[in-house]
């Protein structure tokens, strides 16, 4: 599970990252990053919007988003900000295939 100070709750920090952050699109999902200067937490947002598919569907693709968050936790940089927008696709991908493919976009954008 993800840490509550690792997560963003503020819809300005939402947009301040997708407008201005580094982007790295993928099959199942699309990252944004902004890196500050601060040691900071890293800190990690999620959009899953209603294309992705009903509300148990968008609850379980927002938990497998946060389980590989945490896994990926340790190797960013600190004081990261990184937004994850789930694409509709990733409602019918297995696991392995989301995590290969957010992790990918989080080498990418947070490095």
């Amino acid at each position: 599970m993800l840490p509550r100070a690792n997560r963003l709750t503020d819809g300005a920090d939402y947009r301040a990252v997708v407008r201005r952050g580094a982007r790295c699109s993928g099959a199942h999902a699309v990252a944004y990053s902004v890196t500050h200067a601060s040691d900071g937490e890293t800190r990690f947002g999620f959009i899953v919007s209603k294309q992705v598919g009903s509300a148990v569907v968008r609850n379980t693709v927002r938990r497998r988003l946060k389980a590989i968050c945490a896994e990926a936790l340790p190797q960013l940089a600190p004081g990261a900000q990184v937004v994850i927008r789930a694409l509709p696709r990733s409602a019918d991908a297995p696991y392995r295939d989301l995590r290969d493919d957010v992790s990918r976009c989080l080498r990418r954008v947070a490095a």
